[in-house]
């Protein structure tokens, strides 16, 4: 696959060796699938329900439908991916046809969600593709601060951007924005060499509460949403959880919150979405938090596919905040 400038910004950056396949050959992959679902996505005019569900019970879309099969065949040609899993599939399937194929020294397994916040489709709104990169076969029972290697959030708006993250033994963590065109890993373009979350002073502070209901019912949510009212906070929140989180990357500041409550229960997938997220959070500065207990999303290893829980992420100091304000 042929290098572009952003892959040697990486490899300038990630000193070993021993991940030069993440970098040359996985991470292309997979920004080429995101170029190609962008490109899909302005083509599917009908957005409707596909007649099958996923095994969480979702309904699936055309689209959910469309953006996982354009992964699964992408990374079914990349030698180093051995394993996959998907929110839409999440069981850990290998990935490589030829039955004589042999897993290379470095090798990973793949974990995506192919095309979160597919319910504000619809609209138009904006939705993106979440993606961890774990080194070896499986992300069960693995350290995820350490084993998941890269991460990426794919966002279809009215650019196609990527945030790409990496943080592998020996290096010091990256992340950057690329703007992706419809020519796929040879027609990126690196917005921000370094995403970084700002320090203060800040200009302006950003939240972005979902689930905004449940504070109806819970006294120290409310109490978290009528501080950013009070203090002036700027409410940015469309539903989607990638656009959310990235507006924070983006403008510098920001806390998104997904609560749980007695009447509203953890629904986002730890593997699928909240450890690609938190590893993109802290390698930008950030922080990232279950809001049961108040512990770092990659601290406890993954014991089932199927496992869920809430978030809280972003400028540390905002997230230190709503931890002390729902656990004290």
């Amino acid at each position: 696959m042929t290098d572009p400038r952003w892959t040697h910004h990486l490899q300038s950056v990630v000193s070993s060796t021993e991940h030069k396949g993440l970098v040359e050959s996985v991470l292309p992959t997979l920004i080429e699938c995101i170029s190609d679902i962008g490109t899909a996505l302005r083509k599917s005019h009908y957005v409707s329900q596909a007649g099958s569900a996923n095994a969480f019970g979702d309904d699936q879309l055309n689209v959910d439908v469309l953006a996982e099969n354009s992964i699964r065949s992408a990374i079914s040609q990349c030698p180093f991916v051995v394993t996959a899993s998907s929110e839409e599939d999440p069981i850990e399937r290998d990935t490589q046809t030829r039955q004589d194929a042999q897993a290379p020294k470095e090798h990973y397994t793949v974990a995506f969600d192919p095309l979160d916040g597919s319910s504000i489709i619809a609209p138009n709104w904006t939705v993106g593709t979440i993606i961890g990169i774990w080194q070896g076969k499986t992300a069960l029972n693995q350290p995820p601060a350490s084993n998941q290697v890269a991460a990426i959030l794919g966002v279809y708006g009215p650019r196609t951007t990527a945030i790409v993250a990496l943080r592998v033994p020996g290096s010091e963590p990256v992340c950057i924005e690329l703007g992706i065109g419809d020519s796929g890993v040879n027609d990126c373009e690196i917005i921000r060499p370094v995403v970084r979350l700002a320090q203060t002073p800040f200009k302006t502070r950003y939240f972005a509460p979902a689930n905004l209901r449940a504070a109806a019912d819970n006294e120290k949510y409310m109490s978290i949403i009528s501080h950013y009212i009070r203090n002036k906070y700027t409410l940015r929140y469309s539903g989607g959880l990638v656009p959310d989180v990235v507006h924070a990357l983006v403008k510098g500041h920001g806390i998104y919150i997904s609560p749980v409550t007695a009447a509203s229960k953890a629904k986002l997938r730890r593997l699928y979405e909240l450890f690609p997220l938190a590893l993109i959070v802290e390698c930008a500065g950030g922080k990232a938090i279950d809001p049961a207990d108040g512990t770092d999303i990659l601290s406890r290893p993954l014991g089932d596919l199927n496992e869920t829980a809430g978030l809280v992420c972003g400028t540390p100091e905002e997230v230190d905040f709503v931890k002390k304000a729902l656990l004290d």
